[in-house]
Parts: C-alpha cells; structure tokens; sequence
C-alpha cells in the first residue's frame, strides 16, 4: 500500500511538472528584448522600436496591450519591418495599432510576404491603411532624419515577393527574378545613402544578411523568421524558418558580419501561426543606439 501511495505521489509529480513545462513552453505573452548598438556616427542615444510578423494579430481590444507596451519604452521613432499585416487575417487589428502609434511617433514601414499573398486589391487596401495614418513606407527609398540632434538615414526596401508575385507587367515572375529586383533596390537605396550619416536598412529577409554586408550598411533590421517557431533556449535558437528551412541560422537575435550589425526579431505573430511557437515568446524589440 505504501510503494502504491508513493507511485501515485511521483507520477502525480510528474503530471504537475509536465503541465508545468507546457505552460512555460507554449507561453505567448508579449516578451520586450532590449539590444544596444554602439554607433561611431551616434553621439547621442536614439530608441528605436522594431515591429515585426504583427500577421494582424490581437493585442487586446484597438491592440491596447502593444501600444502600452510601447509607450512604455518611450521610444524615438517606430520601425515595421513587414507582415504587419497578413492575407487571411482582416486588417482591423492592423490598423487599430497604426492609428494609435502614428499619432504618437513617427513611423517607417517595409512590406513582407504575406502582404503580397493577398493579392493586389487586398495589398492597395492594405497601402492605403499606411497612408491614411501617415505611416511612410519606403520602397527603395531613402529617409534622412534627424532624431535627439542625430542624422541617420533609414534604407527601405521590398520584400522579393513582390516581384515574384505582382510583377510591374501584372504577371508573375519566377523567384530569379524577384532576388534579381531586390538587388537593384539594395543598390538604389545604397546609392541613396551616401551622405556620411549612420544607415539603418530595413528589409523583411534576415537570410540576405551576407548581401546587406557587402552593400555595407551598417545596421539591418529583420523579421520573418518567427524566431524558428520552436526553440530550446540555449541549446537551438530556432528549428524552422521560411527561406532558411530547418536549423536557420538567423532565427532571432543580433548578429555581425564585417562592420554591418543584423538585428532579427522573432516577430509578434500568436494566433496566426499554423504550428504554436515553443519556448519563443512574441516579442517587441528595443534598440538603443549609442
């Protein structure tokens, strides 16, 4: 009876610590991680937010939680760095955050995939959300600002699904030539910012970071990769990420080649996912240049 009483005690233990290890594994509250860079260029420390794989998720009713979540950083300027939105999801979600950010700061945007997959009449719709709320989105352009006396510029570019997707011709064209596109806008944008000041590229595809090197920026911030989906902190940063596949080597976190940093955000996306994230909470980076 003893030994009987004593099983059922470990296998009610283990139960606990099963149920346990679940909760913390499939845990999605919003997550803030802060890096700082240190800059050359940067004489005073500047915050930026980096917003990314939003898919349209909820954050509470008009997004209240991610909104007071950034306030809470203070940052200086907003950056979101594609799939904000997302094809089959509405776009209320979307445009609830945006009407309450824009308002506050200012706000730099860069497409992903996923606003491509919708199609041509649902991206317009989606563009048009930017607009209405003075959210700049730049598309192989160039913004030069001044932030806390700083000079930076910020380098946008698509993401190569809109060339492959909804190509200038209304046909779509193959992947070659969507990467062949994206270069020629890595290149404009290059050209663009040589005027001396610290330049932040925005681009969704962290899997280009050897391109973004030899154009020698000298900050990409990313997404795209929803931090792997599943990880084991410590031991496997991510298992699985659209254009890298298994074992990605730029799931989420800071990364550097040569004099260009790479900042990859595991991305805001919950109830989107097809497969639940493990172990990588949603997250809102902070970057604090200095």
């Amino acid at each position: 009876m003893k030994n009987f009483i004593k099983r059922k005690r470990l296998w009610l233990t283990a139960g606990l610590l099963l149920l346990l290890l679940l909760a913390i594994a499939l845990d999605n509250r919003l997550k803030i991680q802060h890096y700082t860079v240190e800059a050359a260029a940067i004489s005073q420390p500047v915050r930026l937010c980096l917003l990314t794989d939003l898919h349209s998720c909820r954050y509470g009713e008009n997004e209240q939680q991610l909104v007071e979540a950034i306030n809470a950083e203070q940052p200086d300027i907003l950056l979101l760095v594609g799939d904000i939105f997302d094809d089959q999801i509405a776009d209320d979600n979307t445009a609830a955050l945006l009407k309450a950010v824009s308002e506050q700061y200012p706000c730099y945007y860069v497409t992903g995939n996923h606003e491509y997959w919708a199609g041509p009449a649902a991206f317009d719709a989606k563009m048009q959300i930017l607009a209405d709320y003075n959210v700049k989105r730049l598309d192989g352009q160039v913004a030069t600002i001044t932030v806390n006396g700083q000079t930076i510029n910020l380098a946008g570019v698509d993401d190569p699904d809109m060339y492959r997707i909804m190509s200038h011709a209304g046909k779509a064209a193959n992947q070659r030539d969507g990467i062949a596109n994206f270069q020629e806008q890595l290149t404009q944008v290059q050209a663009k910012s040589q005027n001396g000041h610290y330049t932040i590229l925005l681009a969704h595809r962290p899997e280009y970071f050897q391109l973004y090197a030899d154009y020698g920026f000298d900050l990409a911030l990313c997404g795209h990769a929803h931090g792997g989906q599943w990880r084991l902190p410590g031991l496997i940063n991510g298992v699985y990420a659209p254009g890298q596949g298994l074992w990605p080597k730029y799931a989420g976190g800071i990364y550097q080649q040569a004099a260009c940093t790479m900042l990859v955000s595991r991305g805001l996306a919950r109830e989107s996912t097809r497969i639940p994230r493990l172990f990588n909470r949603p997250e809102l980076v902070i970057i604090d240049l200095t």
